[in-house]
């Protein structure tokens, strides 16, 4: 299961389901399949990082650095956990958790100012000074109850995230 001439079996797809805690129906994990098969270029049962960057949405965005970290490697069930953040069925707590990862580059379990300060400044390009930066993430800070000091933590993001409107699905298509 991962390479390009495998096929999924139903236990296959039961077992991907178990490991996404059953975010995708059956319909899902099989165009996720195909999807990863085309991705796998190399037949080797992971996706590299080069062959992520493949993919023209993926390359675009201003994370992929970072989001890279996080994909490099990936066998077919990890792909579809990665993905099941996106699923409409997703809970807030999981799809904070995988913004939290995004900041917490270095995977100590904390995100200081410097980590968003560097996400905006990856996001933003030099369309800001640093110095727009700094004053924009402060106050955004304060408002939310934290200082420059301050330390987030998953469950900090869970909470933020919890107050927001936040949308971050990523529809399947399904044959």
């Amino acid at each position: 299961m991962g390479n390009s001439s495998s096929v999924l079996t139903q236990y296959d797809i039961e077992e991907v389901q178990e490991h996404c805690n059953r975010l995708f129906n059956q319909q899902e994990i099989v165009s996720l399949y195909q999807r990863y098969c085309q991705l796998d270029r190399s037949g080797k049962g992971f996706i590299s990082a080069d062959e992520f960057m493949c993919v023209p949405e993926f390359a675009m965005n201003p994370l992929a650095q970072r989001l890279l970290k996080m994909v490099d490697g990936l066998n077919f069930k990890d792909f579809v956990a990665f993905l099941s953040a996106f699923s409409a069925r997703a809970s807030m707590e999981q799809k904070a958790g995988l913004i939290f990862k995004v900041y917490d580059s270095d995977g100590n379990g904390k995100v200081t100012f410097n980590d968003i300060l560097e996400v905006l400044g990856d996001m933003t390009g030099s369309f800001m000074s640093n110095e727009q930066k700094e004053m924009i993430l402060t106050q955004l800070l304060e408002e939310a109850g934290y200082s420059k000091e301050s330390y987030l933590f998953l469950d900090d993001f869970v909470k933020i995230f919890a107050k927001s409107d936040m949308k971050m699905e990523v529809e399947i298509p399904v044959d």
